[in-house]
């Protein structure tokens, strides 16, 4: 009962067209039906639908239900296998019996699964979901016809094949025409042909495949069907044309031979060739004509070069089968000869046109064989008479003598019988040879005497090069070579004149820097003095009192000196000129000493120090102005620098921590007059370069990016942004476009960096000589210290040197080093000196290897290239150090002072002098240990340090002047000349110095060999002159004499040199040999080498001298370049006077008449007599009282009830800004110190809140201000 319901369910359901309905109650358990696939709802609902409509009753009972749904289950899982394309499974499907299909074959099975993936995917291309019973089983029906037909097929093929075997063509045709074997286009007449092809087809394939059995497949049976049809076809046509051909050739009718060519044998023809078509068949066939022979009409063609074709001309018909008893036409020509003829005419009409069109090459050709021939008949006839050579000398030779022997004999009568006349024609012919050629001679010379004078010369500087070399080269040069070249020792007027030149450059470059460092520092003084005024810290009047001091200095200057140079210390009296000598001596020997001066500098207190070596050192060295100054200078950093890490440095890192004075020393003298020029052509096209970029913005700052971002956030909408103003480095770093924004900028600084690497690095050779040399020394040094420290901590300090103290400052602030030119009033913009200081801080992390992390960790994407960088700095400041000594460098040795020419002349103050004086007394037992020292013995000669007034003279200043006391210190600025002298050059009888004795010995020895020739020296010395050569050394004296009256005092050589040089030749012979002996003695000649010695020691003189001239000459054009450098930095100071000036002029037209301070005047002329000048008083507090006021925080040491014991007197200096601290405990003085307003505002500026004073008192820094600005200044 239950399944009845379930079964009326069933078909309400199927009969409602509700898939999902139809599922739910075909799967109810009461339905008791086989299973059923939820995910196939459709095709159950669809084909359970189809199957009621076909019922009857309209209705489906259980068992058709049954086996319907058993039947459609099978065949959704068969459809679902088809989607997953698992053959293995639809193989079993197909055999499942529950899905029933008919006719369904075994060995098949792949076949039906191959065709049922192909239509599944057809279908669903289609949109057909899947495939129904039926579809299934029309494949499986139209599989197995096809099989069927395939098989029948082989069937025919194989008939075909055995046909063709028989050699049958009633066969082969039968078999072709089966219905099975469906072959296209088969022709029963062409049966014959068939049999022919298709047998041959078959023999080739077995051939090939060398396999007797093999067979032909259908595709080639149907090809050689295909074949034979086109053999046939064409055959035809072939032979209607050989027919129509030999008709008209027959007829004579030449008309239709052109387009039967063209049309039935597919040739190319010329029309121009028609008659000769003609012509040549006719008497082709005219040959094959055979009279009173009667021929068939039949006409035989051969298809393919195998197989033959029958044609009857007069029935057209034609056949593959021979026809019985019938012989073929011989007379009519065949298809082969009617192309081959066709052919030759137009092969030889193109033959004929292109030697038409390439007459001019063929006749070229024809020349060239004809060339070949006869050269090749010319070297037949030469190999011949090579091979018969001695025959033909032979018979030449017996030819020739005959021929030879009969003319001589012939001439010898004519001669014998005119013997008179013969003589007298000989004398006249000889006469008028030897004048031709002697004239010829001439004029040829004559001619040529622009040449022969440069032949001449071109071998006479050979030769001088020759001996030139051998003077330079050789290890003992010959006495001939040295006197061809002793004259270069002689000084001529050119030299004196460059010499002089040199004297008075060098003397302007010294004044000019002095005169630069003094206007600078005015300069700066008027800066401060500015910034005060702006700050309402000083009055308009001190500002514009300084101004005209300022102007008024450039002008005083020369007068000074011109006044001093007339009376004072260079005045004409005897005790002057001996106090002039001997700080002449004093400052010659603290110049080739260095000793003396670096032991003074570590004696100073560190600000003096710094101050003396600013001034005097660097005056003493005239700002190492030529090469033997700045020789010397090298030699007192070397000896300083040496002393100071011997004594100073306990580690290493102390030369980068501290600040060594004699590193502070030469890096101010590198960076100073002589070496801007050199920083400028390392660093200023990069500089400009980054400065000219102005889309160049480099900004590593996170905080500052972010800052930035929220502005042009803020620009850009109108709106206060939401964001915080104030955040941290890790808060901005938080947002995306402050990451980007840095990263951009780490990009650019990384490319600007690159290019300022690679302008340092390809610029080595363009750093000072002093610069390298001093690197050199400092890291020697360091090494012997620390001998345990690595190559790596060794360059790092260089490095330090280098490039942090040397080329840093002038990368961040290229206005300050005149890297740039900036015009007055002119600044950098701070977008520019930010590019510039972050490119010079990568730089400097870079040198010292240093990462970035900590507070620079946001940069820690450069760590690998600053590593990368490292690496060529290290290489970079390993080159560096490699520099030869100066002694190599500059060509200077102990003996160079006594061969110059002229004496050492350094330009000095007279407050420098008694400062110098005054040191060297102060520190004299530290300088000068020993009692027998040089030092000790000059400054105890030297005396008491005299005064200003001593070195100016009496009556210089008015004594009752009332402002004599500042006279004296402007004129105390006054610079004087100095011409350095040894106090210790050998004087007249003491031969004890054995270096000026070899001097003196080598000029008497030049001055003989000059006018006395000879081999060796002591074949010289021993020779008497004779009267000629007394006279040419008296002309060589008398020269001399005149050459010395012009010549400069302070460039004449001593009186004992110029009176030996007046002696005669015997005289200076016997002083010389005298002389030879006690340097024999001394051992440094030898008379068994002939005194080689000494020979070589001229020779060594000649080269210096020759160097000397060539280094002079350079060093003109330096001066020349230094001196230009110098004039354009004063033109750019005076600029900035004139721009001050223009401000101070402005500020006077503005300014009220409340002046606060009256008693300056502003056209800065002096008061009425009897007025008094204010005096600025002091202030005095106790520590107390500035404790109350906040100013003193602590006092180490001293407890704050004891405050009240301490008092401090703060006085104004003399220049505005300059105070002087003293502080007293219990009235008594204790400590003091100069304070400089400037430095106060500097700190404050730079964050700096508190400060130590005497090294002891912490001080606010703000609060002392305020206190100085209420007290001082009124504010």
């Amino acid at each position: 009962m239950r399944e009845l319901i379930a079964v009326d369910n069933i078909n309400t359901a199927i009969r409602n067209c509700d898939p999902s309905k139809t599922l739910v109650v075909l799967m109810k358990p009461e339905a008791q039906l086989p299973v059923v696939h939820s995910f196939a709802a459709a095709v159950y609902q669809t084909e359970l639908f189809n199957l009621q409509q076909q019922s009857a009753v309209n209705y489906l009972a259980h068992d058709e239900l049954s086996i319907a749904v058993e039947m459609l289950s099978a065949v959704v899982l068969l459809n679902q296998t088809l989607e997953n394309k698992d053959i293995l499974m639809i193989k079993n499907h197909l055999r499942d019996p529950c899905i029933g299909f008919n006719n369904l074959e075994e060995e098949n099975l792949q076949r039906y699964a191959d065709t049922l993936l192909s239509i599944k995917s057809e279908a669903s291309s289609q949109g057909q979901d899947y495939l129904s019973w039926n579809d299934i089983q029309n494949c499986i029906d139209m599989v197995n016809m096809q099989i069927q037909e395939e098989n029948e097929r082989i069937i025919a093929i194989g008939h075909i094949n055995e046909a063709v075997d028989q050699g049958n063509p009633e066969k082969t045709l039968e078999a072709l025409l089966l219905p099975t074997a469906k072959l296209q286009d088969v022709r029963p007449v062409n049966a014959r042909h068939y049999q022919d092809v298709l047998h041959h087809a078959k023999a080739q394939k077995c051939k090939e495949s060398q396999d007797e059995s093999a067979l032909l497949w259908l595709d080639e049976i149907q090809r050689g069907i295909n074949d034979s049809n086109n053999n046939l076809k064409e055959a035809a046509i072939l032979a209607v044309g050989v027919s129509m051909i030999n008709k008209s050739l027959e007829k004579g009718d030449s008309q239709p031979i052109l387009t039967i060519l063209q049309s039935r044998f597919g040739l190319r023809v010329i029309p121009e060739c028609a008659e000769a078509y003609f012509r040549n068949l006719s008497e082709a066939k005219n040959k094959k004509t055979t009279e009173g022979s009667s021929e068939s009409p039949w006409i035989k063609l051969v298809m393919k070069a195998m197989y033959d074709y029958y044609y009857n001309v007069e029935t057209e018909e034609g056949t593959c089968v021979a026809p019985k008893g019938v012989v073929p036409k011989t007379s009519w020509l065949t298809g082969e000869e009617i192309q081959n003829i066709a052919g030759q005419v137009t092969a030889d009409y193109n033959r004929e046109q292109l030697w038409l069109a390439n007459e001019n090459l063929i006749v070229g050709l024809q020349a060239r064989a004809r060339g070949f021939l006869v050269r090749k008949n010319y070297q037949e006839r030469k190999a011949y008479l090579q091979n018969q050579e001695p025959s033909a000398i032979k018979i030449q030779a017996y030819w020739k003598g005959f021929k030879q022997r009969k003319s001589y004999v012939d001439r010898l009568k004519v001669l014998q019988g005119n013997v008179a006349a013969i003589v007298k024609i000989q004398s006249w012919v000889k006469m008028w040879l030897a004048r031709r050629a002697y004239r010829k001679r001439l004029q040829y010379f004559k001619d040529h005497n622009d040449q022969i004078v440069k032949i001449q010369a071109f071998l006479r500087a050979n030769k001088a090069r020759e001996d030139y070399r051998t003077l330079i080269g050789a290890e003992n040069p010959p006495l001939t070579v040295l006197r061809k070249f002793a004259y270069l020792l002689d000084q001529s007027d050119l030299d004196f004149q460059e010499e002089l030149e040199v004297t008075r450059l060098r003397e302007e470059v010294v004044t000019k820097i002095r005169s630069n460092q003094q206007l600078e520092k005015d300069l700066n003084l008027m800066d401060i003095k500015i910034g005060l005024l702006v700050k309402n810290r000083i009055t308009l009047q001190d500002v514009v009192l300084h101004s005209k001091k300022l102007n008024k200095k450039s002008k005083s200057q020369l007068e000074e000196m011109v006044m001093v140079d007339k009376q004072g210390i260079k005045g004409l009296s005897k005790e002057r000129r001996k106090k002039l000598e001997a700080y002449q001596h004093l400052f010659y020997l603290l110049q080739t000493n260095p000793t003396y001066l670096a032991k003074l500098i570590f004696q100073m207190p560190q600000n003096k120090s710094t101050k003396f070596m600013d001034t005097v050192i660097f005056t003493l060295y005239n700002y190492a102005s030529n090469q033997r100054e700045e020789y010397l200078l090298l030699k007192l950093f070397k000896t300083a620098l040496e002393e100071e890490i011997t004594s100073k440095v306990d580690q290493i890192q102390d030369i980068v921590t501290g600040n060594p004075t004699v590193i502070k020393m030469v890096v101010s003298f590198n960076r100073g007059a002589r070496g801007q020029n050199t920083l400028r052509q390392l660093l200023a096209p990069v500089v400009k370069e980054i400065m000219e970029d102005k889309s160049l913005i480099i900004n590593t700052s996170p905080v500052d990016v972010y800052k930035a971002w929220v502005n042009q956030l803020e620009m850009q909408t109108g709106e206060a942004s939401k964001l915080p103003y104030d955040v941290t480095t890790e808060q901005a770093l938080t947002h995306t476009e402050v990451v980007n924004k840095l990263e951009s900028s780490i990009q650019s600084l990384r490319a600007v960096t690159d290019k300022v690497l690679t302008s340092i690095f390809s610029s080595l050779n363009m750093m000072p000589y002093g610069m390298r040399y001093i690197a050199k020394v400092l890291k020697s040094s360091l090494h012997e210290k620390f001998p345990d420290a690595t190559e790596d901590e060794l360059l790092k300090i260089v490095g330090n040197l280098l490039y942090y103290r040397y080329m840093n400052p002038a990368i961040v602030a290229p206005d300050g080093f005149d890297i740039i030119d900036i015009t007055a009033g002119g600044q950098i913009h701070p977008d520019q000196r930010r590019n510039l200081g972050c490119v010079a801080k990568v730089l400097q992390h870079a040198a010292s290897n240093k990462l970035f992390e900590g507070e620079s960790e946001h940069l820690s994407s450069m760590n690998t290239y600053l590593s990368q960088t490292y690496q060529k700095f290290r290489n970079f400041f390993q080159a560096a150090c490699d520099v030869p000594e100066p002694e190599e460098k500059f060509n200077i040795d102990e003996y160079s002072d006594m061969v110059t020419l002229s004496k050492p002349v350094i330009y000095i103050s007279i407050e420098e002098i008694i400062n110098t004086h005054s040191l060297l007394l102060e520190h004299q037992d530290a300088i000068a240990t020993e009692t027998n020292d040089l030092l000790n013995e000059l400054l105890e000669g030297l005396g008491p340090v005299p005064d200003v007034e001593s070195f100016l003279g009496e009556g210089a200043v008015d004594p009752n002047d009332p402002n004599r006391e500042s006279t004296l210190n402007q004129l105390a600025k006054t610079e004087i000349s100095l011409s350095l002298t040894s106090k210790y050059e050998l004087r007249e009888g003491e031969d004890q110095d054995l270096k000026s004795l070899m001097i003196k010995t080598k000029r008497l020895i030049v001055d003989v060999i000059r006018t006395q020739p000879g081999d060796t020296l002591l074949e010289i010395l021993e020779t008497p002159a004779t009267a000629q050569q007394e006279s040419e050394n008296l002309k060589l004296v008398e020269k001399r004499a005149i050459l010395d009256s012009k010549t400069p005092e302070k460039m004449k050589h001593n009186q004992s040199v110029f009176e030996d040089g007046q002696l005669p030749i015997e005289q200076k012979k016997r002083k010389i040999q005298r002389n030879l002996r006690t340097l024999e003695q001394a051992g440094l000649v030898s008379s068994a080498t002939k005194y080689q010695e000494i020979i070589n020691e001229i020779a060594k003189d000649i080269r210096n001298q020759r160097r000397y001239r060539h280094h002079r000459k350079a060093e003109l054009v330096k001066l020349q370049q230094t001196l230009n450098a110098l004039n354009s930095k004063t033109a750019f100071y005076e600029e900035q006077i004139n721009y001050y000036n223009t401000y101070i002029r402005t500020c006077l037209d503005n300014l009220t008449r409340k002046n606060s301070r009256r008693s300056i005047k502003l056209d800065g002329k002096e008061e009425a007599k009897g007025s008094k000048k204010l005096k600025q008083t002091s202030l005095k507090y106790t520590a107390a009282r500035l404790h109350e006021k906040g100013i003193i925080l602590e006092i180490e040491d001293l407890q704050t009830n004891q405050f009240k014991n301490v008092m401090f007197d703060i006085t104004p200096g003399e220049e505005v800004g300059d105070f002087e601290i003293k502080a007293k405990f219990l009235g008594v003085e204790m400590e003091k110190v100069q304070l400089h307003f400037q430095d106060l505002l500097q700190m404050q500026y730079e964050g700096v809140a508190v400060m130590k004073m005497f090294d002891k008192a912490k001080v606010n820094v703000n609060l002392l201000i305020f206190l100085l600005n209420k007290k001082f200044y009124g504010k």
